[in-house]
């Protein structure tokens, strides 16, 4: 495999992994805002969406057919990083499918390193391939996170975390919690 299959390859895996956390949720869980800036999972499949089909659209002068109405002058902030309620969870999943496409058309005809212009970049940066599959693992990352925190499922479907109970999950938090605690009073009486 040459440099840009394997990019691909990690690209690939990590767009399946983020759309995999919506799996077996509710409406209401895919789209609740999970910390105090307002992240949720399908606002997190959304933006990715819109991340490939600008850098794999605009950047590299092949836009895609779809409205980014969240990048109109009149567009609420963070527009693309939430599902309104007019939005349905299947619209968003078919428009990430469709980014996905997008980019991957992109990436077939052009060499890993083919030039292509983000304005807000300096010129020496180029390697957007590099930078969205980055990006992508990233917003994987928060989607794990945010999923263990709505129903306590964790990891990639392949089983990629030790094999405890419940219990045993329990214990190694309060191992850590107990960890955390004794740091904290060890630096408080040292000063």
């Amino acid at each position: 495999m040459d440099q840009k299959q394997i990019i691909h390859r990690y690209l690939s895996i990590q767009r399946d992994a983020l759309l995999a956390k919506l799996d077996g949720l509710g409406e209401r869980d895919v789209r609740w805002p999970m910390t105090p800036t307002g992240t949720n999972l399908l606002g997190l499949v959304k933006h990715v969406a819109n991340v490939e089909l600008g850098y794999f659209g605009e950047v590299f002068d092949r836009p895609s057919d779809v409205p980014l109405l969240w990048l109109d002058d009149d567009a609420e902030i963070n527009a693309d990083m939430w599902a309104t309620a007019d939005e349905s969870r299947e619209e968003i999943v078919a428009l990430y499918q469709q980014a996905a496409t997008q980019a991957d058309a992109t990436i077939a005809v052009l060499t890993l390193d083919s030039p292509g212009r983000v304005p807000w970049w300096p010129p020496e940066r180029e390697q957007i391939m590099v930078h969205v599959s980055v990006e992508m693992a990233r917003h994987a990352g928060h989607a794990d996170i945010l999923r263990e925190l709505i129903d306590g499922t964790a990891g990639n479907k392949d089983g990629n975390l030790p094999d405890q109970s419940a219990e045993e999950w329990a214990a190694y938090r309060k191992r850590l919690e107990e960890t955390a605690l004794e740091v904290e009073r060890r630096t408080e009486s040292a000063v």
